[in-house]
């Protein structure tokens, strides 16, 4: 494949001519590498639940722990990944992140089939998920050299959403391949569950090996390395400096910090509220719908305006959460659900509609590069802090009422600080 030398997405002549062709072919490989990172991402929200049905013997706090730990670190690595494509280039970035992923499928496979493993070595292997997690920063920070403005909304929305949706697919596909040994003596022998039946909680992690390996050859023969998008570290760290990056790191932390920490925490936290109620059955549901939607408010935000859908979004997500509060009381888990993939939906949409109002509060495409990176590394970090406060709350007033409640308190400062400097008439930047 050709090497591109020339890249003008502004210039409409260029764009539909050539551009246009060339950025559909990177996103659609950039998509299911970041599916496939956000699987890896996840694997241990669904297989903590299994561990000690198979032997192991862990309390709830470390449960939950093994469930953060892949947040805090993919928060971390996305700090690092938010600065490296100007640096070795979208390409070679892709290949490199995502061959990575091989590490934790294989060593988590290899590690769930001997209940003597430490938890040491279990969150060490939990910590190196988040090799995935960091992806997102440089996948986004890539995709967003390749459109015109009038184009990004939808297109980041769409590699975000739909690689949003590993976690939906790890969640949805966990329950099905444990049940088989689908990959023969080569996995290795299945666990024996209380009930006497059959289990391979190592495929949860091994059916992603072979789907990352193909990724990585299309990544090599069919991405590119962009010319004119080379930066320092130095270059892109002005951004730390800009108060908009520091309110949109607020308010990215607010939706994908709720998107992902719910994703998170959700199928523990239907375990140890509903136990009469099989947690794998639905928890899927919740990231599914979410990241659905995502290109939506992308969409939508193109048309109307990021900060507005921003505003009534976060209207919407605090009446969710007082749902969810309400059933949640009420010990109904059909509302319980209902009003929690209501919340994923909004989460969903808000993620859609921040990231379309960065490439306009910041002219400077590289910068702008650098500010959609930065906002989703710290907002990562909601998959850590979530699923934390909620085994802190459960553990320390015997409910999830405390931990629920200070995350409405979140989504009230984040839309008086939206309004205020993006969506009220005579904002400072209107977005």
């Amino acid at each position: 494949m050709a090497r591109i030398t020339r890249w003008e997405p502004e210039n409409e002549q260029f764009w539909e001519s050539e551009g246009k062709r060339h950025a559909n072919r990177n996103l659609w490989i950039s998509i299911p590498a970041l599916l496939l990172a956000f699987a890896v991402w996840q694997i241990w929200s669904v297989t903590a639940a299994s561990l000690n049905d198979i032997g192991f013997n862990f309390t709830n706090s470390q449960l939950f722990t093994l469930a953060a730990l892949p947040g805090l670190t993919g928060a971390t690595f996305r700090i690092f990944y938010t600065f490296v494509v100007p640096i070795f280039g979208g390409k070679n970035w892709t290949i490199i992140s995502t061959a990575s992923l091989l590490i934790p499928s294989i060593g988590i496979g290899i590690a769930v089939q001997n209940p003597e493993t430490s938890f040491m070595t279990m969150a060490i292997l939990a910590a190196l998920c988040g090799l995935g997690g960091g992806n997102f920063a440089s996948s986004m920070s890539n995709i967003s050299f390749f459109y015109p403005k009038k184009a990004k909304g939808t297109a980041l929305g769409l590699n975000a959403g739909i690689g949003n949706l590993g976690v939906s697919a790890v969640q949805f596909l966990a329950p099905l391949v444990v049940t088989a040994g689908i990959f023969g003596a080569v996995a290795g022998n299945p666990q024996v569950l209380p009930d006497g039946s059959h289990i391979w909680v190592q495929n949860a992690a091994f059916v992603w090996v072979i789907p990352i390996i193909l990724t990585v050859i299309a990544a090599i023969f069919g991405m590119d390395n962009l010319p004119g998008t080379k930066a320092s570290v130095k270059e892109q760290a002005v951004i730390l400096k800009k108060k908009h990056t520091w309110i949109m790191t607020w308010l990215y932390v607010m939706c994908f910090g709720s998107f992902i920490g719910y994703s998170a925490a959700f199928p523990l936290l239907i375990r140890t509220e509903f136990p009469e109620v099989n947690a794998l059955q639905f928890a899927f549901l919740g990231p599914l719908v979410g990241a659905l939607i995502r290109p939506l408010g992308g969409w939508i935000s193109d048309k109307f305006g990021g900060a507005i859908v921003t505003f009534w979004d976060i209207i919407a997500m605090i009446a969710a959460t007082f749902g969810v509060i309400y059933f949640y009381n009420a010990g109904n888990f059909t509302g319980f659900l209902i009003m929690f993939m209501i919340l994923f939906v909004t989460t969903g949409i808000a993620n859609g509609s921040t990231f379309r109002m960065i490439p306009f509060i910041f002219d400077n495409q590289k910068e702008a590069a650098a500010v959609l990176g930065w906002t989703s590394a710290i907002g990562a970090y909601g998959a850590f802090l979530i699923p934390q406060i909620f085994g802190w709350s459960i553990d320390t007033t015997g409910t999830a009422n405390l931990a629920l409640y200070i995350f409405i308190a979140y989504y009230v400062v984040s839309l008086v600080v939206n309004w205020y400097y993006y969506s009220r008439s005579g904002a400072e930047v209107k977005c």
